[in-house]
């Protein structure tokens, strides 16, 4: 019989059987160094496992999206290189799972334990933060967001994606470690106009002062692909040395968090003439402008509040290009 001392977790999870690919209901046992599983035999748990999972070696992904009809899934693979997806019946259980899972993994590296807890429900600034980058990521036709037709209140919506399926790719493309963090980013998208609220439960939820409320990561709240407005904001900048970054921040909210950035190096920064911006940039704002093109050929443009400003901030960033 299986040893089944030091529990850490146990509960229903739905697994993809290995030779036919069929889904069925098992109990499992997360143990310090492995996985069990059991069959259900008139409603009750046969004695001897059905199957082991070894964690030594294991890799883990949450989200798994490789079911498009199955969002809650987690996948693990084995260091030989064999596949298990289970599935959760909500994204609170798929998220505790993942969790007590990955920290069964590093058991023997409390470390990388205690900042996965760290990072469960915190926000880490971004170096690299690029709404820009994630959204061309998001419009891909082949590894972007799924855009579906969806219905609220009888009222149908084409080419959107709920705001947990948001998240769900977020996390599983490597731009956020959280659900957290994901909300975070998602509203930062919906700030910019990058992505917008469709439908009473998300439109609803934007009445709400704090940004990090007016995105709702729920698969009812509905949301599509906006119009990057190229109007002129008020914006509190940060010059980063190190590495080199500028971040721009909404100065009428209160939480410290970034609403853009993007990194120094190979960007061109430049004075305009004080006759305005060039043809097909909106707005009719005149004078102390300057501007930046990223590296990735993204062009910046920026009013200081007098000539003597514009001269302090160009030579500042000059030196980290």
């Amino acid at each position: 019989m299986e040893e089944t001392t030091g529990v850490l977790k146990e509960g229903f999870l739905v697994k993809r059987g290995h030779i036919v690919h069929n889904w069925k209901v098992r109990w499992f046992v997360l143990l310090q160094d492995k996985l069990l599983y059991y069959k259900l035999e008139g409603g009750k748990k046969e004695s001897s496992p059905k199957g082991r999972i070894l964690l030594d070696g294991c890799t883990i992904t949450c989200p798994c999206l490789e079911y498009e009809n199955r969002p809650l899934l987690i996948k693990l693979k084995t260091k030989t290189n064999t596949d298990y997806f289970l599935e959760c019946c909500s994204r609170e259980e798929r998220d505790s799972w993942a969790l007590d899972i990955t920290g069964a993994i590093h058991a023997g590296h409390p470390v990388q334990v205690q900042e996965l807890h760290r990072m469960k429900n915190s926000f880490k600034l971004l170096e690299n933060i690029s709404l820009h980058h994630i959204v061309d990521k998001m419009r891909d036709s082949s590894t972007g967001i799924k855009l579906t037709l969806n219905v609220e209140q009888g009222n149908r919506y084409k080419e959107t994606f709920t705001g947990s399926a948001l998240v769900d790719w977020l996390i599983s493309n490597s731009f956020a470690v959280s659900r957290f963090e994901a909300v975070t980013l998602a509203s930062m998208l919906m700030e910019e106009n990058f992505t917008k609220p469709v439908g009473a439960r998300s439109t609803g939820a934007t009445r709400y002062s704090d940004l990090s409320e007016q995105f709702l990561d729920d698969s009812t709240a509905l949301y599509m692909f906006g119009h990057k407005r190229k109007n002129w904001k008020v914006r509190k900048f940060v010059l980063r040395a190190d590495p080199a970054f500028l971040h721009y921040y909404d100065p009428t909210k209160e939480e410290n968090r970034p609403v853009g950035g993007f990194s120094l190096r190979g960007c061109l920064v430049s004075a305009l003439e004080d006759n305005g911006v060039p043809a097909g940039v909106k707005g009719n704002v005149q004078g102390n402008l300057f501007k930046i093109i990223t590296k990735k050929d993204i062009h910046y443009y920026i009013q200081a509040s007098s000539k003597a400003e514009r001269t302090q901030w160009i030579e500042a960033i000059k030196p980290l290009t």
